[in-house]
């Protein structure tokens, strides 16, 4: 069983991506949307919000656990590795790489949590990548929010995402990074608001192969399991027809979870 969790609804989009991979596995999601956001949290608070639901998904029977929240993952998910040696913890990588690599003006923006444009998993990648390009950065003020009233799209949406999005447009950033798991969910604002040529990148993806790796790694996974599921990237990568063997979980009011998860599938 794979075990995923979000500060909120936003790891869904985490979900997503990995479920159109491996249709086959059993999960169990957790929203902590009581205590969303994490934005606005220590790091000793997520931490230990962390620790509780990692306890829970264990004794839910997880194997391994994505940690499908870019704040955590900058917070805790060191704290989570050491704590809990015998277990694999998929994290959040910063998708500054490819951005980087595809930008035409040489300017990428980052949209992301507070925690995270502080989390030295990114300060390390842009480090490596800021001498290349000129990387700007922006918290979505509001973001999560949005996504955790399920608010996606009208003149609400619209005027909280330019807020933040078009200080890094008026740099000249032709490549958007979602920094933030949430983020996807307003990527129909995020790109109508940007415009055309304006590419957005939204990380999700990338962890989903890794997960297959690791799993392969730790013999959840086999090496034809693990083929099948990448050559589904090779095709269009539709959303499997069957319904999804998934628990979900919420810390609040699991309605949004649910309407969400309803409109993903």
């Amino acid at each position: 069983m794979i075990g995923i969790f979000d500060s909120g609804v936003g790891g869904l989009s985490v979900f997503r991506e990995i479920y159109k991979l491996l249709p086959d596995q059993e999960y169990v999601f957790y929203a902590d949307s009581a205590n969303c956001p994490y934005g606005d949290k220590s790091a000793a608070q997520i931490q230990e919000r962390c620790s509780e639901i990692t306890e829970f998904l264990l004794k839910k029977g997880a194997q391994i656990i994505v940690v499908a929240c870019n704040t955590a993952t900058a917070a805790a998910i060191s704290y989570l590795r050491e704590k809990y040696s015998s277990v694999k913890f998929i994290g959040m990588e910063p998708a500054v790489k490819p951005a980087a690599l595809g930008t035409k003006s040489g300017v990428i923006g980052v949209l992301a949590t507070a925690g995270t444009l502080k989390g030295s998993k990114y300060l390390k990648t842009k480090g490596e990548w800021e001498d290349n390009v000129k990387i700007v950065e922006h918290v979505g003020r509001g973001f999560v929010e949005l996504v955790e009233s399920g608010e996606l799209t009208g003149p609400k949406a619209e005027e909280v995402v330019k807020a933040s999005l078009q200080p890094l447009l008026d740099e000249g950033a032709d490549t958007i990074v979602l920094g933030c798991t949430h983020y996807p969910f307003l990527r129909q604002t995020i790109s109508k608001i940007a415009g055309e040529g304006v590419k957005v990148i939204d990380p999700a993806g990338a962890v989903a192969r890794h997960l297959i790796y690791v799993m392969v790694q730790e013999r959840l996974l086999s090496e034809v399991e693990a083929t099948e599921a990448l050559a589904r990237i090779a095709g269009e990568n539709l959303m499997p027809a069957a319904k999804p063997k998934v628990e979900l979980i919420s810390s609040g009011d699991g309605t949004v979870l649910e309407k969400t998860f309803e409109n993903l599938i």
